[in-house]
């Protein structure tokens, strides 16, 4: 099977920058047609320049909390490229918040984050490809590949909320793995530790304690590059994963291997 997705056309969320933007732009080098998309125009247009005027890149900037929002990117990328085969759900955010708080709203704000627009986009892409692929009985018709965390899995107090989000989008790739299944949209997931993402980047600046913590709790010892999560995402992308579908791969240098509770998990 071939890793390639060459010719295919992408939708990747979160693209403005850390991990999101690290699969658009490997996506796009790796010869697919790509729809950066993010809420941060400003960061898109810097980081896209003139690439948009012609070639295989794209961007569009809006809140995909809104449901008109989602519409629109769906009708931007088929009237820039025509088809759509994979989707890259990979806008999130994470927030502390106090699990004895009862009057917080962390967990609603989570999942407006981190879940529903996730959904609400997969449900419309999902309808694209189902049309797309009227008369054909073989091969895989699109691919949505959901960008999870190890924090599902975990029990860090101050991460409640993130991690009901999290564990949330993570029956979502299952449920929509087998509602789509006869359509032939395959749904996986990569939960991964620690990335060094934009927010981990920041956070580790004046920081050397806290990442000598993560790397201590971490078995391979040191923190994950954007570019190999991309790696992960071509691969549930493209063809070579052709018979994997429901599955939530990780990506975390053994984390939860030992699942030290206490440790920093980004």
């Amino acid at each position: 099977m071939s890793f390639s997705i060459a010719g295919k056309t992408a939708i990747v969320t979160g693209a403005a920058n850390g991990i999101g933007l690290a699969i658009a732009r490997q996506f796009a080098e790796k010869g697919a047609n790509v729809m950066f998309a993010d809420m941060d125009e400003k960061a898109l247009a810097s980081e896209l320049g003139d690439k948009t005027e012609d070639g295989n890149v794209r961007y569009f900037a809006g809140d995909l909390r809104e449901r008109l929002t989602i519409a629109n990117l769906l009708s931007a990328t088929i009237d820039a490229f025509d088809t759509i085969d994979i989707l890259v759900n990979g806008a999130r955010q994470i927030e502390l918040s106090d699990p004895l708080d009862a009057d917080s709203d962390a967990v609603s704000a989570m999942f407006r984050q981190n879940v529903l627009p996730a959904l609400r986009l997969s449900q419309l892409v999902a309808k694209r490809m189902i049309r797309q692929s009227e008369g054909q009985t073989e091969g895989v018709a699109g691919s949505i590949v959901n960008l999870s965390s190890i924090a599902a899995r975990r029990s860090q107090p101050d991460l409640l909320a993130y991690a009901i989000s999290i564990a949330g989008l993570d029956q979502m790739t299952r449920s929509l793995a087998v509602a789509l299944a006869p359509n032939r949209i395959r749904v996986n997931a990569v939960a991964f530790g620690s990335v060094m993402s934009a927010s981990l980047k920041s956070t580790l600046k004046d920081n050397r304690k806290y990442r000598e913590d993560i790397e201590e709790n971490t078995p391979l010892s040191r923190i994950a590059s954007p570019g190999e999560l991309a790696d992960a995402a071509q691969f549930l992308a493209s063809d070579a994963s052709g018979f994997m579908t429901g599955q939530i791969i990780t990506l975390d240098g053994g984390r939860t291997l030992i699942d030290p509770v206490t440790a920093p998990a980004h």
